[in-house]
């Protein structure tokens, strides 16, 4: 195919590579020196960037600087902040699918402003300038909101809520929060704990506090009740759902709750909740 393709101009060959995807350009970069200048042309590239690049452009939080539409796609994988800082938006290396992740700032969280239950501050692993910690509460309650038209159409994503816990925390694995992804008429529900499993914790709990558990679980809907997982970027992630965007714009409402309780607790640190495909 090579050989045929390094008979055409060099615009046919980049019109013919933008039908593509980015991953095939890539590949064709390194496939072929007589093919590189085409692979890596605007035109290719162009095509691979969002309709509406001019809108995400006007909300970074600072000057992009780059010199070729290539170069341009692969900062928008590394991701960007928007908004004033409080969002940040990057592309699927990929498939070239959009993904963004509302920071706490942009997030609902019950009592926020209060300072003696929660407590800003910036985190050396955060991309953004700050995250929120939980000092103490009874119960939790955070909402986010994001539109099906900034998202890729015909995909299914998911949406996780992205926490750490710190080594004074308490009271987080005591009853298990309701969790739920909603658009419009239909929603979809789960539980979590907020604290991954700790197996000696676990023992000593069956020991002195069992009958107090079960009495707790008993509180909240049945579920999986899900745990945290590790993500590579020092993190961990709760899955809150899932969701299909298809062509209809609709407002996407991502929620975790656990106001039934009566259990004090502490030391939960969120950054935000990050909406990406699952595909």
């Amino acid at each position: 195919m090579a050989i045929r393709l390094n008979m055409l101009p060099e615009d046919c060959v980049s019109t013919i590579l933008s039908l593509t995807s980015a991953a095939d350009a890539c590949r064709f970069m390194l496939a072929s020196s007589s093919l590189r200048s085409a692979a890596k042309s605007d035109l290719v590239w162009g095509k691979f960037l969002p309709s509406e690049l001019s809108s995400i452009l006007s909300r970074t939080h600072s000057q992009l600087n780059f010199s070729s539409k290539k170069e341009l796609y692969f900062k928008l994988c590394d991701s960007i902040l928007l908004d004033g800082g409080i969002r940040s938006f990057s592309l699927n290396k990929i498939s070239g699918k959009k993904s963004f992740v509302l920071s706490s700032r942009a997030l609902s969280i019950s009592l926020s402003n209060e300072p003696n239950h929660w407590s800003w501050s910036n985190h050396a692993r955060s991309r953004f300038s700050e995250v929120i910690e939980l000092k103490t509460t009874f119960s939790i309650e955070i909402e986010g909101k994001i539109n099906t038209k900034d998202l890729s159409p015909n995909t299914t994503y998911g949406a996780y809520l992205i926490i750490q816990v710190s080594d004074r925390a308490f009271g987080l694995d005591s009853i298990a929060s309701e969790i739920s992804v909603s658009k419009e008429e239909c929603s979809v529900s789960n539980t979590a704990y907020l604290c991954p499993v700790d197996e000696r914790k676990q023992q000593l709990e069956s020991l002195l506090f069992m009958n107090r558990r079960r009495m707790m679980e008993k509180l909240v809907v049945e579920g999986e009740g899900r745990r945290p997982s590790k993500r590579e970027d020092g993190w961990m992630e709760i899955e809150l759902g899932e969701f299909f965007v298809g062509q209809k714009n609709e407002e996407v409402q991502m929620k975790l709750m656990e106001v039934k309780g009566h259990q004090l607790k502490g030391g939960l640190i969120i950054e935000g909740i990050e909406v990406r495909p699952k595909c």
